[in-house]
């Protein structure tokens, strides 16, 4: 496990090195990102809010959780991160209830990345009630604690409400980047034009468009406090 984690770092930098010049240099909306027909409200104050839909068997949320994690790392207090489980179907809803148990239990961080190298290298299923609580016995957690969340109603109302957002998000694929409540991206809306280009490639022109985005967002929020504190002279 150690190895696996000082390799993973290392291909997280190499990654990121990689993407100023693998990214699209001028992101064109429609085509890099695009624009939600109605902007969603957001609850990020002065930061930006930046929301990963995901899934926990999708082998592209995998390969890009190490430089997603990199990527928000880098921009410390600019942006809010949170994450939405999706769900495509009922199958789905067990690992949707386990990241939210585990965000409860404030062990997302610690998990989320040993549970992609669980599914994705180890070839472990921890996608039913069954073997989800074995991989978390596994893990040293409470188990009693875990199942009192993981079947609460505050869990079910977190699973309701990622299906509300999944739906006004308009998600049909994984991994999704959604910005400022109006903007989604993703490697393979602007990695599009990447055919034939390695997955490592896609991702890292991504992160060069949440760069843009947030980079946006920002200079638009200044922009309207600048004109609210020139009304108020």
């Amino acid at each position: 496990m150690r190895l696996f984690r000082h390799a993973l770092a290392a291909i997280s930098l190499g990654l990121l090195a990689i993407a100023a010049s693998a990214s699209p240099a001028n992101p064109q909306n429609g085509t890099d990102y695009r624009t939600l027909e109605q902007a969603q409200p957001t609850e990020s104050g002065k930061k930006v809010e930046v929301v990963e839909f995901f899934w926990y068997n999708c082998p592209h949320c995998a390969a890009f959780n190490p430089m997603l994690t990199a990527w928000v790392k880098k921009q410390g207090d600019k942006i809010v991160f949170k994450q939405v489980p999706v769900a495509f179907r009922d199958s789905f809803i067990p690992q949707q209830k386990l990241y939210y148990t585990l965000e409860a239990m404030g062990k997302t961080e610690e998990l989320n990345q040993k549970i992609f190298q669980a599914i994705h290298v180890d070839n472990q299923r921890i996608d039913t009630d069954k073997t989800i609580l074995e991989y978390i016995e596994k893990q040293g957690i409470d188990k009693q604690k875990f199942l009192d969340l993981y079947n609460s109603f505050g869990i079910q109302t977190k699973v309701r409400r990622a299906a509300q957002l999944q739906e006004v998000f308009k998600i049909d694929g994984v991994p999704t980047i959604a910005i400022d409540g109006r903007f989604l991206t993703s490697p393979s809306i602007a990695g599009g034009s990447m055919a034939g280009q390695p997955e490592s490639m896609q991702q890292a022109a991504s992160l060069q468009v949440m760069d843009h985005l947030v980079a946006k967002v920002i200079a638009e929020k200044a922009g309207d406090t600048g004109k609210a504190a020139a009304k108020k002279k």
